[in-house]
């Protein structure tokens, strides 16, 4: 039997505080596996694109699984707002409630359940998800386009209706997302298994409470936000007190054209840290923009991540962070404003503050990284099988430097964390595509450095098909590549090339719906991350293994990073020597 609390106790012991919040936070990861295990669509399955998480009754974060980061934020704010629409009074064991517009939001294709949990008739939490449905009506295939000028283009609108009531699934509201995807095998499999998980999340939630009590829990949980908030508030106490400030540029939204301008003023003040995005550009009229839980959410994760990157987070992990988006920008959307690709605004909201501090807090981040999703769809009409096919999926790239490390290649970006490179086997297997490469981007020709950045990632999709089928891809940091510190240069930018049978090739940032013939190759090319330090202060030797590695070329060696490389590949120092006398002398006569 478990031991219960009496009523003088104001805390529990750690000991029981760390077994109670570790079998939450157990909750939440198998919620999570059971997901992965169960959806149909390979954007969750292989990809993992989506998120799980478990609040208290309030909506305040009680735990979460490794997913998505851009997701994961944004849980709270889909229990919150679904609490402001019901009242914790308008929930009944059973219901699951749907929603995937502004409310909680990143773009419609990422559709959000929440679910309350129940204990003794009490409203105790809930659980919540979020994932990549394939497709969800709008305009063309995929539903997220680069393209769209309003969020209805852009698919159906789910606005915090009840998918299940007391158990029993709301048949008007079934046969509303059955009629308004192209692939309705698919997205009722991924809608199924998401409904599903959160009840086995749910279950284990109960039987927490069940073998500590009520009260024990409740106070085990209020324990853990303030040990968080404590924790964090001494690794802020560690960082430099004063005002920081970056401003940017997001590529233009392919409609308009334009570039968007954004900016942030960072103060760090003794345990808190506040942002203020005061100054950002308004909506842009095409489809980068964030709502403001999608900023918040990548916001979040950059908080973490010059705090306690490797700690289990929870709500008293933020309460020392205050963040200023004005309604309307770029980075806080407001309805019609279309959302399709908001990766790239909710990008921007932590890559800012991240460009800002870097070179304050260079052990703790690096080098500006390619940022963009970059994310991909290809899709047609399979000759061989008779159907529709979409393959989605993000790309990786290179990230930044750091003092005394080059950047890591081809990871996902920061917003995307643990999604997965799909394996070329399956999609060979399932859809009619040939990949003739899936390869680092070297030799490098940007983002070199005294430690250089990471290199980026060349994927080329053939597509054998009779009747072709086509590609949307949103591509951002094209125009404004990754950015270098302390004389580090810039990353080289994103960008799609489209490799035709006729010869008539073609390079692009975004595309939309865009044909592809049978033979044709959509290629798809990620950024280097930013260099960090003076090319010439790079060791010779690192520079012979970066051309050994073929990560450079001879030429590159000599003229960037002012090495001279012998016949076989061998430092010549006398060479290098004067190489770098000539730079040095002639930046003496500069100043």
């Amino acid at each position: 039997m478990s031991q219960q609390p009496t009523e003088t106790d104001s805390a529990v012991d750690p000991f029981t505080r760390e077994v109670v919040t570790n079998a939450l936070q157990s909750a939440a990861e198998e919620m999570f596996l059971n997901l992965g295990r169960t959806a149909k669509s390979s954007v969750i399955y292989e990809t993992l694109d989506y998120a799980c998480g478990v609040t208290d009754a309030d909506a305040n974060v009680v735990a979460q699984a490794n997913g998505v980061p851009g997701f994961l934020g944004t849980l709270k704010f889909c229990v919150a707002d679904a609490l402001e629409k019901f009242g914790q009074d308008g929930f009944d064991p059973g219901d699951v409630v749907l929603l995937n517009d502004y409310h909680g939001g990143t773009h419609l294709n990422d559709v959000a359940m929440v679910a309350p949990i129940f204990v003794d008739d009490d409203l105790i939490g809930f659980t919540a998800s979020k994932a990549h449905w394939t497709d969800v009506g709008g305009k063309d295939p995929g539903s997220w386009t680069t393209d769209a000028t309003s969020v209805f283009q852009e698919g159906v609108q789910y606005p915090m209706v009840k998918l299940y009531e007391g158990g029993e699934r709301n048949d008007a509201v079934y046969d509303i997302i059955v009629a308004n995807t192209r692939m309705p095998e698919v997205t009722l499999g991924d809608m199924e298994a998401q409904q599903s998980s959160m009840g086995v999340g749910a279950e284990r939630v109960v039987e927490v409470y069940e073998r500590y009590g009520v009260d024990t829990v409740q106070r085990a949980v209020e324990d853990s936000f303030d040990a968080g908030e404590q924790l964090v508030r001494e690794e802020i106490r560690k960082l430099p007190n004063g005002t920081y400030t970056a401003e940017d540029k997001l590529d233009g939204d392919s409609v308009s054209g334009d570039p968007v301008h954004v900016e942030v003023e960072v103060t760090i003040e003794d345990e808190t840290i506040a942002l203020d995005y005061t100054g950002t550009d308004p909506e842009a009229d095409g489809p980068i923009n964030a709502p403001y839980a999608a900023s918040v959410s990548d916001v979040r994760s950059f908080f973490q991540a010059i705090t306690l990157p490797d700690a289990d987070t929870n709500e008293g992990f933020f309460r020392p962070l205050d963040i200023t988006i004005p309604e309307g920008t770029v980075l806080n959307a407001t309805k019609p404003a279309p959302i399709g690709t908001d990766w790239e605004g909710s990008a921007m909201a932590a890559d800012l503050p991240w460009k800002a501090l870097a070179p304050h807090l260079p052990d703790r981040l690096s080098a500006g990284h390619f940022l963009s999703v970059c994310a991909t769809i290809v899709g047609g009409h399979d000759e061989r099988r008779g159907e529709e096919f979409l393959v989605v999926e993000p790309q990786p790239g290179g990230w930044g430097a750091s003092p005394g490390q080059d950047g890591a290649d081809v990871l996902v970006c920061s917003g995307d964390g643990d999604t997965l490179e799909m394996p070329v086997e399956v999609m060979e297997t399932r859809f009619p595509l040939l990949f003739d490469q899936a390869a680092l981007d070297t030799p490098q020709t940007a983002g070199h450095g005294e430690f250089r950045g990471g290199t980026g990632f060349v994927q080329d999709y053939r597509i054998y098909n009779e009747s072709g089928g086509f590609i949307t891809a949103g591509f951002g940091r094209s125009e404004f590549p990754p950015w270098g510190v302390e004389g580090g240069q810039d990353g080289d930018g994103n960008h799609i090339e489209i490799l035709r049978t006729d010869g008539e090739n073609e390079h692009h940032s975004n595309l939309t719906n865009h044909e592809l013939g049978d033979g044709d190759v959509a290629r798809l090319v990620t950024s280097s991350g930013g260099g960090w330090g003076d090319p010439r202060e790079r060791d010779p030797e690192r520079v012979r293994e970066d051309f050994r590695d073929d990560y450079i070329t001879r030429e590159t060696a000599r003229e960037v990073y002012g090495v001279e490389l012998d016949g076989d590949g061998t430092v010549d120092e006398d060479a290098t020597a004067a190489l770098r006398d000539t730079t040095t002398d002639a930046a003496g006569d500069d100043e």
